[in-house]
């Protein structure tokens, strides 16, 4: 998972059956990123009424194709931010910050990186950069993945 609000469907045998996406609980931020809270909600509890049968479980087919194993920089940059994080609670900030910078180059749209280095210091002093500063950088290209829903009878109504 890159970012939050993130959500999974995993069934009651502990199995996903719709991997992480954005979710929203409400249409608080909706000018920023554009995206309704309404479909969401209404898949899980689509998924709740109707269970293995809901129109927004996935194919294994189809869950396989979107749950791709990260690549080689997204490991690496992992293990970067795992080290940023260990030596700056461990009292080593100003070392944390080379893992930081380094683990948001290896995976630039992962902004749980970002938000975390930034909160843990000065980010215009450490990074020469800022959330606001980031999100102009998008230019028009989405903060969050466009979410993958079904049509429903009720969108066509």
């Amino acid at each position: 998972m890159v970012n939050v609000p993130t959500a999974v469907f995993i069934n009651e045998k502990g199995k996903i059956v719709r991997p992480n996406e954005v979710a929203f609980v409400d249409n608080r931020y909706t000018a920023l990123h554009r995206m309704e809270a309404a479909p969401y909600l209404d898949a899980i509890r689509d998924w709740v009424a109707n269970g293995e049968r809901s129109a927004f479980v996935l194919s294994e087919k189809e869950l396989a194709e979107r749950m791709t194993p990260p690549s080689a920089d997204r490991a690496m940059a992992d293990v970067e931010f795992g080290l940023a994080e260990f030596l700056y609670k461990n009292g080593s900030g100003a070392d944390a910050i080379p893992h930081f910078k380094e683990a948001q180059r290896l995976d630039p749209d992962n902004w749980n990186y970002k938000r975390q280095a930034w909160a843990l210091g000065d980010a215009e002093r450490d990074y020469g950069t800022n959330w606001t500063k980031e999100v102009q950088k998008l230019n028009g290209k989405p903060y969050y993945p466009p979410r993958k829903l079904p049509e429903t009878k009720k969108d066509n109504q």
